[in-house]
């Protein structure tokens, strides 16, 4: 079965999404809304037989199976609200900035039978997949530390730099840990005058005593995508913007050696993106969402806020 999508928004995101609906045999982009007449042109020279609206009440939401919503971060939980009487719905991260709406949204999807999705691309990714075996078969001992640094993105102003970088490292954190920080502390401030926060950073305190920094930044003359994994026998390096070799394992010689072994395994390097729409379209035909269930959304958010 090949499953109809209406696209809200085709500015910075919605495209990078509706290339990988394309190229799925699973899904066809029914309808794109977008409030910009240039960006709907755009729209049509790669979807010439899909339907063009600028308001997305527009849609008939009865030929529709899935609404996916790339619009600005303030009308998330008023579309999403909307569709999900009728629709399964992906919303961009975030999906609100206020943990009562988020809560809303979830029970909404629940009592219509509708599943709700949220793009948070990491995920999906196949090194975060090699990284979460690793620590559940505990490979390499004790997870003590992590760190993450992740700098450059286009500056928004309808959300923070924590909103914007900070919700990819603690959905990944909520992915791989199940479970959420017992301290939080962070600072925020602003390097350049512009209306949202584009610095932060983070000191994350999980259950056995697992310490977690994080730097959030728009503001960097390079696009930093790096996280470490530090465990008592080894240190695992994830970097997204490397091409193929992703995930670097550094092993440790002896317990207390600064020496180190380098290996580098073979991953799953199909985009996080395509990884997505396939998990949502075996979602919807198993009508189950797993990795959604017991308050994923609710949890993230309850982090940022704290934040």
């Amino acid at each position: 079965m090949i499953y109809k999508v209406a696209l809200i928004g085709y500015g910075y995101w919605g495209p990078k999404l509706a290339r990988n609906f394309l190229n799925s045999n699973n899904f066809e982009i029914s309808c794109i809304v977008d409030k910009s007449l240039k960006n709907l042109n755009k729209a049509k020279q790669i979807f010439p037989t899909s339907k063009f609206y600028q308001n997305h009440k527009m849609i008939n939401v009865n030929e529709i199976d899935l609404v996916v919503i790339c619009s600005p971060t303030k009308f998330h939980y008023e579309m999403a609200k909307f569709f999900l009487k009728s629709n399964h719905v992906l919303v961009e991260k975030p999906l609100s900035l206020n943990v009562k709406k988020v809560v809303e949204l979830e029970t909404w999807s629940k009592k219509n039978n509708k599943l709700l999705f949220v793009d948070y691309p990491f995920i999906f990714s196949g090194s975060i997949s090699f990284v979460y075996k690793i620590i559940k078969n505990k490979r390499f001992g004790k997870l003590l530390e992590i760190e993450s640094f992740r700098e450059q993105a286009p500056i928004r102003n309808d959300a923070n730099v924590v909103w914007d970088l900070g919700v990819h490292d603690i959905s990944i954190l909520k992915y791989l840990l199940n479970s959420n920080p017992i301290k939080v502390r962070g600072l925020k401030y602003n390097t350049v005058k512009i209306k949202m926060k584009d610095t932060a950073y983070i000191n994350l305190l999980y259950k056995n005593n697992l310490k977690v920094f994080i730097k959030n930044s728009w503001i960097s003359p390079t696009k930093i995508r790096l996280i470490k994994f530090k465990f008592q026998k080894a240190i695992i390096t994830c970097d997204e913007n490397e091409p193929l070799y992703k995930i670097k394992i550094y092993k440790k010689n002896n317990k207390n050696s600064t020496r180190y072994k380098l290996e580098i395994p073979d991953i799953d390097i199909s985009e996080p993106l395509y990884n997505l729409v396939n998990y949502i379209y075996k979602s919807i035909k198993k009508k189950q969402n797993p990795i959604f269930a017991k308050n994923f959304n609710v949890s993230i958010t309850k982090v940022l806020e704290k934040i």
